[in-house]
């Protein structure tokens, strides 16, 4: 698309001179000879695409003076024999506490949800998507108390641009939370006898509270969590898939070549770490990449795995 540099470069923002006319909504980027064609019918001889300059950002003015105007028709050999000052704006609006309620409720799709709000942000904002996401609420003071929070959240404008609002607001839900049914004690798989789930009416907290057994079995605890705490994701750990001292099959790999044996485990590992092995027969280190459970891959150019002797096999 063809730009025209000194006008876009200039950037024409409002000054304090008055305007003949009041500005005119434009709610794309860039503006083009299409959005100045229904107000000066010479531009409407360009090609619709054409780039005239950037669009204005939220609560911004955009004004063309009418010797720009004509400078501009002069450079794409338009013939403009009079123009008057332009002015072009974002249309903006308060946020509509309807549509905060509904991004709210489609952020936190918990059974018997209850939100409040007790204030939303009043500054007007771009026309678009009102979006509220869960890791952006605020969390209360004290977790059982209702008092109201801070919500911050963006309107979705011009495809993927963002404006900054925010709400207060009083939230609740029927939330399911995984507690220990017993002491869960840390570097110990857990068992789903362990855990229950629970449910009350509450704060909806952050995403990483666990909610189903099937989300803890197996995996570790980071620390020790008392009988009746939640239990978060983020307290927990995958399992080792190689664990120290136990005994784990090696695939070592020579180009198309392959030899399994068996060696001990030396350091622990999940899939994809690096770890120590000892082959059992000649009693060498060398380093392996786990698997998967009780697995190991080693490349056999590049460590000595077996004796003189072993070698010749």
């Amino acid at each position: 698309m063809k730009r025209w540099g000194p006008l876009v470069s200039a950037g024409l923002l409002a000054s304090g001179l008055a305007l003949a006319e009041p500005c005119r909504p434009i709610e794309h980027d860039p503006i083009v000879a299409a959005d100045l064609a229904p107000l000066l019918p010479a531009f409407g001889r360009l090609p619709a695409a054409t780039v005239v300059a950037a669009a204005p950002g939220p609560g911004v003015h955009r004004v063309f003076r009418a010797l720009e105007l004509q400078s501009f028709a002069r450079a794409h050999s338009l013939e403009l024999p009079s123009a008057e000052d332009l002015c072009f704006e974002w249309p903006m609006d308060l946020p509509d506490r309807a549509h905060v309620l509904e991004a709210m409720q489609a952020a936190l799709p918990f059974p018997d949800l209850h939100i409040e709000i007790i204030e939303i942000s009043q500054y007007p904002a771009p026309r678009g998507r009102i979006e509220f996401r869960r890791e952006d609420l605020g969390a209360p003071a004290l977790p059982g108390a209702p008092a109201p929070v801070v919500w911050r959240g963006n309107v979705i404008y011009n495809g993927s641009q963002r404006f900054a609002i925010w709400a207060r607001a009083r939230v609740t839900a029927r939330v399911p939370r995984l507690v220990a049914a017993e002491m869960i004690r840390r570097g110990v798989p857990i068992a789903a006898s362990e855990v229950r789930i629970e449910s009350n009416d509450s704060f909806p907290g952050p995403n990483d509270l666990a909610a189903t057994p099937d989300q803890v079995e197996g995996r570790i605890a980071l620390r020790n969590i008392s009988a009746g705490a939640e239990i978060h994701l983020g307290q927990l750990q995958a399992p080792f898939d190689v664990k120290r001292g136990e005994v784990v099959q090696v695939e070592a790999r020579s180009g198309p070549a392959r030899v399994s044996l068996t060696a001990k485990a030396e350091t622990a590992g999940r899939t994809g770490d690096l770890v120590t092995v000892r082959n059992l027969h000649s009693n060498r280190l060398f380093q392996a990449r786990v698997a998967g459970k009780d697995k190991v891959l080693v490349d056999l150019g590049r460590v000595a795995l077996f004796t003189p002797q072993e070698d010749s096999l």
